[in-house]
């Protein structure tokens, strides 16, 4: 039987960065991470992006120098998932049968890529963009010829994904169910910019699209994919396939435990599940977020599993402080450089500024008059000066707001919060 003070399931994002916290605020215990991969903690952004197009190699994405883990006495448990949790014992089942006591436990599993529930789902060909073993098996099948190939979801995965596959001179189709891409996290104005960016790139993107099912060189069940078939009839003639349609939280074990969640697992404020000593970070934590005010829900982004992460962290080492950290993400397509600021959850007016046939604009979301986010596209500018318009949650003026000649800097002075 193995032991560890602190036990960190999940070599991700979360995973490290909690690791590495817990050292840096004086945490002298024993302290083990469990990972499912073969590999010693790495960056996943990456992977859609930079390490996809061949742009870094694979030693260039590690969170820290592979001797790290060693020196700072963190002991690494790869290629092992934890299958099973006993939290009146402490105990942890891992997927070799052993058993692992902790003290305190954190769990940091993030999610699996959600499938697609349609028939040839399982061929060969059918990828996700997860793993550095997804892209590595991808990378290989176009290296060795793979051309036509189909990304099924509007995304921010498919999209980098689509983008990447064009540089490398793939034949691109983008296939996305909603009437527009990034439905889910964005205004229409900048769905309608990057669906214009991809199709001037060559990307054959269709939205509104709904699929029955992928076939093979032997039929829907076994063989390597052939096409896309759309519920039309209509067939589109693919040699691989793209999955990105988001994730499942990988929270199994811990619901099974008798953990509270539905959408993920709940933790509460300082990031604590509802089992004694359990704690659960990154995006598999569904929290009441400040900036989306209150409502109960998953963050995916590096920012939230490293924040997340430091909270729990500091709150081991006795140190407890409510988690209230500013949401932001990113995104590289083509020669674009998005950054988002806060959430846009619930948003009832939009602004655009700047000029988006320039390729230099920003959208901002507002809600009963406040700003609560921006998409910046090649305006750093905007993005680190709104971050603020955001937290002090003010309400500038609307005709000023738009004009990009207007610093947000200027329209923070003399304005009363809402």
């Amino acid at each position: 039987m193995m032991k560890a003070d602190v036990v960190i399931v999940g070599a991700g994002h979360g995973g490290a960065q909690c690791a590495i916290a817990l050292r840096q605020h004086g945490f002298t215990g024993s302290i083990a991470m469990i990972g499912r991969e073969p590999e010693p903690p790495y960056e996943r952004p990456p992977l859609s992006k930079e390490y996809f197009a061949r742009e870094k190699t694979f030693d260039r994405l590690y969170i820290r120098p592979p001797q790290f883990w060693g020196d700072k006495d963190i002991k690494l448990i790869l290629s092992t998932e934890v299958t099973a949790i006993d939290p009146a014992a402490k105990a942890l089942t891992l997927s070799d049968g052993s058993i692992f006591t902790y003290s305190t436990l954190v769990w940091a599993t993030g999610g699996d890529p959600r499938r697609l529930p349609i028939p040839g789902a399982q061929l060969d060909g059918v990828h996700v963009v997860r793993t550095r073993e997804d892209c590595d098996r991808l990378m290989g099948e176009i290296e060795g010829g793979v051309n036509n190939i189909t990304v099924i979801g509007g995304g921010y995965i498919g999209l980098e994904a689509a983008a990447v596959l064009t540089k490398l001179d793939c034949k691109v189709t983008l296939l996305e169910a909603l009437p527009r891409v990034l439905a889910r996290v964005a205004g229409p104005e900048l769905s309608a910019f990057y669906e214009k960016e991809h199709r001037d790139h060559g990307v054959d993107l269709r939205t509104g699209v709904s699929i029955d099912s992928l076939e093979g060189v032997r039929g829907a069940t076994e063989g390597r994919v052939t096409g896309v078939k759309l519920v039309d009839g209509s067939v589109i003639p693919a040699e691989a396939v793209i999955v990105g349609i988001g994730i499942v939280p990988a929270v199994g074990p811990l619901l099974a435990a008798g953990a509270t969640g539905s959408l993920g697992v709940d933790v509460d404020d300082h990031c604590r599940t509802s089992l004694a000593d359990v704690y659960a970070i990154g995006d598999c934590a569904t929290f009441a977020c400040d900036y989306a005010d209150g409502i109960m829900m998953r963050v995916e982004s590096v920012q939230n599993a490293n924040d997340q992460a430091t909270c729990v962290a500091k709150a081991i080492c006795g140190d407890p402080q409510p988690y209230h950290a500013f949401p932001w993400f990113w995104s590289n397509q083509y020669d674009l450089r998005l950054q988002t600021a806060g959430l846009s959850v619930g948003y009832d007016q939009t602004v655009v500024r700047g000029c988006p046939e320039a390729r230099r604009f920003s959208v901002i979301y507002l809600k009963k008059g406040r700003v609560i986010a921006l998409d910046c596209v090649n305006v750093v500018k905007d993005f680190v000066q709104g971050r603020k318009l955001v937290d002090a949650h003010l309400s500038p003026d609307v005709a000023k707001l738009v004009n990009a000649n207007v610093s947000l800097k200027e329209l923070m002075l003399n304005q009363i919060p809402a």
